[in-house]
């Protein structure tokens, strides 16, 4: 008796590959995504804390050229979270592209895997029936053996 042998294995294994290497592509853009978004937390945490001390600094006094500086700070931080923010849009929009990506490979590899299962369901069954019938055979052969000797 011969085992079970799936005619698209070879496609099942590439597509499996697809899935595994999509989900490292996926989790990379992951950690990207959260490395620039707790860039941009920190970016925007800092511009708060700067923002205290100037209300504070200003209520005990101090001079023009450090509001100056203040100022120039401020605005240059607001630059750079503006920069981290778009990173952060395309970030999330590659990450949720992956997403979908591999949510389409693990689609296509059920897909397979379901075959492979009815598959080798239909041959279990079509197994069963040869070893019924290998069995009656013998038992009609075994029987008549019997009756002959009578």
């Amino acid at each position: 008796m011969t085992s079970y042998k799936y005619r698209f294995e070879k496609v099942l294994t590439l597509r499996e590959q697809e899935r595994d290497e999509t989900e490292m592509a996926y989790k990379e853009a992951i950690q990207q995504f959260e490395e620039i978004a707790t860039e941009l937390y920190n970016q925007m945490k800092k511009k708060e804390e700067t923002l205290e001390e100037q209300q504070q600094r200003m209520a005990t006094g101090f001079s023009i050229d450090d509001l100056h500086h203040y100022s120039r700070f401020i605005d240059m931080l607001e630059v750079k979270i503006d920069q981290t923010q778009q990173e952060v849009m395309k970030s999330r929009s590659k990450m949720n592209w992956y997403e979908a990506q591999l949510l389409e490979k693990n689609i296509e590899v059920k897909k397979f895997e379901k075959m492979k299962e009815i598959g080798k369901e239909k041959y279990d069954a079509e197994m069963e029936h040869v070893e019924a019938n290998r069995i009656d055979e013998l038992s009609t052969i075994k029987f008549r053996s019997k009756e002959d000797r009578w």
